[in-house]
């Protein structure tokens, strides 16, 4: 009978053991959660913006292809590829040596003629009153008038060719007549090109700039009626810059709908002073039509999908698990507006839903990863900070 007991009594020391190393302290120790991990945010109540969205596309202000309005010789390119200009600069030099030539014909023609004329009205003048006085005939002083009043309109002509030929001397010297940045040299110093031929180089005013985008034809009364209170303010998002959207106007409203797509055509205007925005680009594009004041937002991540609608999971004070049926809103930016059943400053579980249970105990976890003890160790910010 004794080794009997001396075996039970090491069978209970054995389970003791065993119950000892598995005590919640032990387990804490060990690094092992008391409850199901989860991570978690705090409900909070804000302004939030009315919005639409579309993908939207860049298009330049202004587009100028600028061609050449004389033939000749490109004698000089007066700028870089991609450089910026302004309205005046001057771009190219066509070879202005024989519209010069030219010209300068056309002015010594315009003399010439000139005192032709002053003679021929001085003649005009003698004669008109010898014919006064009967010394001359009619036929002869009608003679002299004609060559004058001839000699007057070729006298027009010369001034109008010289006139013609300043501005094929101008023509030689091309401006760029808006503001805006060059592209792609399309033809190169030293060749000859045609008058309204090829494109020499196009030039896009980006500074204001335009974003283009569709929206459903549904939407298109709300649109006006926000439209008529005050500016529709418009944010262009791109893809590699999230958090800084770029901040326009809607200015334009097109006059019909495209029947084939069911959609509706609008335009913003955008500043685009630092250039974010570039011509062909696709940007994300919010479209704010009014704030909903007071509204209690969660994480997007927090709304679950169940047999009975939508729900959350509230984080009660004990660090249990409370199963919540919600009504949600419209959402924004990965946050849910919910018009129904969280309050500003509960707890809802954002992630490890799939383990939980109504009256689960939870453990919440960090950014870092580690596991958090109480529920007040997930600061306010880490609660707001969504991924």
């Amino acid at each position: 009978m004794k080794p009997f007991l001396v075996t039970k009594f090491c069978f209970v020391l054995g389970c003791t053991a065993v119950v000892a190393a598995c005590s919640p302290g032990t387990m804490e120790k060990a690094g092992i959660p008391n409850g199901v991990p989860v991570t978690a945010a705090i409900a909070v109540q804000k302004d939030v913006p009315v919005q639409m969205s579309a993908i939207g596309n860049v298009e330049a202000y202004s587009t100028v292809s600028v061609k050449t309005q004389v033939e000749g010789e490109l004698l000089r390119v007066c700028f870089q590829e991609g450089q910026e200009v302004e309205k005046g600069d001057l771009l190219f030099i066509i070879d202005p040596r024989p519209f010069k030539a030219l010209q300068r014909q056309f002015e010594a023609n315009l003399a010439r003629d000139s005192a032709l004329m002053n003679k021929a009205e001085t003649d005009a003048g003698r004669y008109e009153e010898l014919f006064k006085n009967g010394i001359v005939s009619q036929q002869e002083y009608d003679q002299y008038r004609t060559n004058f009043e001839a000699l007057k309109e070729t006298v027009r002509a010369d001034a109008a060719a010289v006139v013609n030929a300043k501005l094929q001397v101008g023509y030689c010297y091309i401006r760029s007549p808006i503001n805006g940045r060059v592209g792609k040299l399309f033809v190169n110093q030293g060749n000859v090109v045609k008058a309204n031929d090829t494109v020499l180089v196009t030039i896009n005013q980006t500074k204001p700039i335009y974003v283009t985008f569709h929206l459903p034809e549904q939407k298109l009364l709300k649109i006006r009626k926000y439209m008529a209170l005050g500016n529709v303010k418009v944010e262009a998002i791109l893809p590699q810059n999230e958090i800084k959207p770029v901040i326009g106007e809607l200015t334009f409203i097109n006059n019909e709908v495209n029947n084939s797509a069911g959609t509706i055509f609008l335009r913003a205007v955008f500043a685009n002073t630092e250039e974010f925005l570039w011509p062909k680009q696709f940007v994300h594009v919010a479209i704010t039509l009014t704030m909903q004041r007071n509204a209690v937002v969660v994480p997007a991540q927090a709304i679950q999908t169940g047999q009975e609608g939508k729900y959350v999971f509230i984080i009660k004070s004990d660090l249990t698990i409370e199963y919540r049926p919600v009504i949600p809103g419209t959402g924004f930016d990965q946050e849910i507006i919910v018009v129904k059943g969280v309050q500003p400053g509960e707890k809802v579980v954002t992630n490890g839903q799939l383990q939980l249970t109504s009256g689960s105990k939870v453990e919440i976890k960090n950014d870092s990863g580690r596991w958090a003890q109480k529920a007040s160790g997930l600061n306010d910010q880490e609660m707001v900070t969504y991924e």
